[in-house]
Formats: structure tokens, sequence, C-alpha cells
């Protein structure tokens, strides 16, 4: 196991952590989530969770649970999705809880939409103590999130000298294993002429 990297993850549908459970294990490393006490499912708990972002609110997080102190992490990978444009409140409040112990910071975010989302990244860089090294922003589903993916953790592994394992293919709804390595679903659909 690479001790020297950890990923935190916070994931409110489970998408993000689906892709952070992916990162971890290509790297091998240690992945831990955070979590709030608030009720975030459901129609309501999305739009709190909306709100929360769009007035930068943020909760009393619980406690995370990790091998380490995060400080003796060479490199923590942060796993957020974007809530309408911004940083995820959970995230946000770990960040301005615990971001001062961080060392190099890497960022993946998750969105439902094409855009880049870039402004996260500096809006997450506002609680650290130097900006982060290395950032992907990912749209599930899309047709470049396997390369975008894929890329990033190449550029983590050169970073880092350590060797990627390969991540299993994920199975569509009927349990079968996407064509070429990449799931079905990454496909755009086929449109009647």
């Amino acid at each position: 196991m690479n001790e020297n990297i950890l990923c935190v993850v916070y994931s409110r549908t489970g998408r993000t952590k689906r892709l952070m459970e992916d990162i971890s294990a290509a790297l091998d490393c240690e992945l831990a989530e955070i979590s709030d006490r608030v009720e975030r499912q459901g129609t309501l708990g999305w739009l709190r969770c909306g709100m929360d972002a769009m007035r930068k609110r943020t909760r009393p997080i619980n406690r995370l649970h990790t091998r380490r102190a995060l400080a003796d992490y060479d490199l923590v990978i942060l796993g957020t999705p974007v809530w309408a444009g911004r940083c995820s409140s959970v995230m946000r409040a770990f960040l301005k809880r615990r971001g001062y112990e961080l060392r190099d910071v890497a960022y993946v975010i998750t969105h439902a939409s094409e855009e880049p989302y870039r402004a996260v990244f500096e809006q997450m860089d506002k609680y650290l103590q130097t900006p982060h090294v290395e950032d992907v922003s990912l749209c599930p589903g899309s047709a470049g999130y396997i390369f975008w993916r894929d890329l990033f953790l190449k550029t983590v592994a050169g970073r880092m000298n350590v060797e990627l394992r390969p991540i299993p293919e994920p199975e569509d709804e009927d349990g079968e294993s996407g064509e070429n390595g990449e799931a079905a679903a990454s496909e755009p659909p086929e449109t009647e002429q």
C-alpha cells in the first residue's frame, strides 16, 4: 500500500465516492470519507445543499478516520461534487477546519454538466497553505470521463513515483462490462436520422 497518499471524499449521491474508490484502488492508497450531520437526501436535501453552497455556509463535520495524521501524507487527493457552481459545503467545512494540516493537495471534482468549474479549485485553495498541485474536473458519463480520469491518475502516479493498478471495468445495468475498457454509459447514445 502507498502509505504516503490519502484520498478524502465527500459524496451525497455516491457518484463521487465510486470515482474516488477507483482512484484509491488504482493508486493503492487509503480512502477516508467525510460527512456532516445534515440530512442531504431527497429533494429537500438537494435544495439544502445548493443553499449551503451559495451562502458558503458550513456546518460541523464528523471526525475523519485516517491511519496517520493528515500532515504525515505527502499527497492528499480531495474528491467532492460541485454544488451550485461551488465546492460542496461539506468539503468546504473540512478545508476550513483541517486545510492548514495538508501538505500537497490534488483535487477531483464531479458535476453534471460539461462546464469545467475551474473556479472551484481557486475556492478550495483559499483554505490551504500552498496552492494545489494537480486537479481534474469530471462529468460522470461524459465522453471524456475515462480519458481525463486516467490522465489525472498517470500524472499523480508519476509525481509520486508509484505504479498504477488497473481499474476494474464498471458494469452496466445488465451486469455486462463495457467494451474496449470503457463503460458502456460513457459512449454517446445513438440517434435515429
